[in-house]
C-alpha cells in the first residue's frame, strides 16, 4: 500500500486522523474496535501509531514481539473495510537520544506506512532514562527522585533531544512538540511565558521550517485540561510557517477518536481567515 499523501489529505478532508494508540501498548480497546469506530464515523483515512518498542523497560510501550501481530491486524482491517475507510500501519516512534529514534535501522524496514517522532523520555544528569509524560503526579515523583526538583533542565532536554530528532529525521509527523508544556506549566505556573522558555519554542519553529516535517495539531488533552498541542500561543505562527499540519486526536479510547478536532479546525480556520485578510489589505 502507497504511503499516505498527507498534503493531499489534509488539503482534501477533515475525515482522517493519525494518532492513535490500542491493546498493543497503552491503548484501551482492539485495532478492530478502532477500526469500527472509524468506520461508524465515515472516516476515510485512519492511523494506528502505537508507541514504539524502545530497548527500555516500559508500560506503555508496544514490545518488539508484538509487531507482526500488529501489522497482521492492519491487514486484516483493510480487507474487512476496503472501499469505505483507508488504514494505515503507522508507529509513533521515541526517539531516546542518538542510539536509539525515528532515524534508527530498525524502524525503516518493518514496513510501516508512515511514522511520527515523539520525545516521552529524557536522560536525568546520570544517564538514566525517564518519562516526563503521563499524569502529572507521576511528573512529579519523577522530579524528585531523579530531576533533583530541576524543571528547567527538563525542559531543556525535552527541546535539546526534539530538535536532535527532527535533525536525524526517520519520521513523517512531528508529535505534540511541546508536551512538555502540560507537566512543567503545572509545576510552575507562567514557565512558558519566560524568556528561555520562549527561545526554545523559536528554534523548535526554525528546525520545523528547515526540515518541512509535518506537524500535527494535537487535541487529546483538551477536553480534560483545555491544551492542544502546541499551545494555543503558538498555533498561529504555526499556520503562518506553511507548515502541512494534521489534526490528530492521539485516541487511546475508540469514543475519542474525534475529540476536539472540530475545535482545532475552528481555531486553524479563523487563523486563516485572518491570514488571507491580511494578504489581501496589503496586495
Amino acid at each position: 500500500m502507497p504511503k499516505p499523501d498527507f498534503r493531499t489529505i489534509a488539503a482534501g478532508t477533515r475525515l482522517y486522523n493519525f494518532h492513535s494508540h490500542t491493546q498493543y501498548c497503552d491503548g484501551r480497546a482492539t485495532v478492530a474496535e478502532f477500526a469500527a469506530a472509524a468506520a461508524l464515523a465515515r472516516f476515510e483515512h485512519y492511523g494506528f501509531s502505537p508507541h514504539s518498542p524502545i530497548p527500555i523497560a516500559s508500560g506503555c510501550n508496544m514490545s518488539e514481539a508484538d509487531v507482526e501481530s500488529y501489522m497482521s491486524d492492519i491487514e486484516d482491517i483493510r480487507g474487512k473495510y476496503a472501499g469505505r475507510v483507508e488504514f494505515y500501519a503507522g508507529m509513533e516512534i521515541d526517539y531516546l537520544g542518538p542510539m536509539w529514534g525515528p532515524s534508527h535501522s530498525y524502524f525503516q524496514h518493518l514496513g510501516l506506512d508512515y511514522s511520527i517522532g515523539s520525545v516521552h523520555f529524557i536522560p536525568d544528569r546520570e544517564g538514566t532514562l525517564i518519562d516526563i509524560d503521563g499524569n502529572f503526579e507521576r511528573f512529579c515523583s519523577n522530579m524528585k527522585d531523579y530531576f533533583h526538583r530541576d524543571i528547567r533542565y527538563v525542559v531543556e532536554t525535552y527541546f535539546r533531544h526534539s530538535l536532535a530528532m527532527i535533525e536525524a529525521g526517520g519520521f513523517d509527523i512531528l508529535g505534540h512538540f511541546d508536551k512538555v508544556s502540560q507537566n512543567a506549566s503545572l509545576w510552575q505556573p507562567g514557565i512558558e511565558n519566560e524568556a528561555w522558555y520562549e527561545r526554545w519554542i523559536d528554534l523548535m519553529f526554525e528546525a520545523i521550517k528547515s526540515s518541512g516535517v509535518i506537524v500535527e495539531i494535537n487535541t487529546k488533552s483538551n477536553q480534560v485540561h483545555g491544551r492542544l498541542f502546541p499551545a494555543m500561543r503558538h498555533i498561529p505562527r504555526l499556520v503562518e510557517s506553511g507548515a502541512v499540519i494534521l489534526v490528530n486526536s492521539d485516541a487511546h479510547d475508540p469514543r475519542l477518536i474525534n475529540a476536539s478536532r472540530e475545535y482545532a479546525f475552528g481555531v486553524i480556520d479563523g487563523l486563516r481567515m485572518n491570514l488571507n485578510s491580511r494578504s489581501d489589505s496589503e496586495a
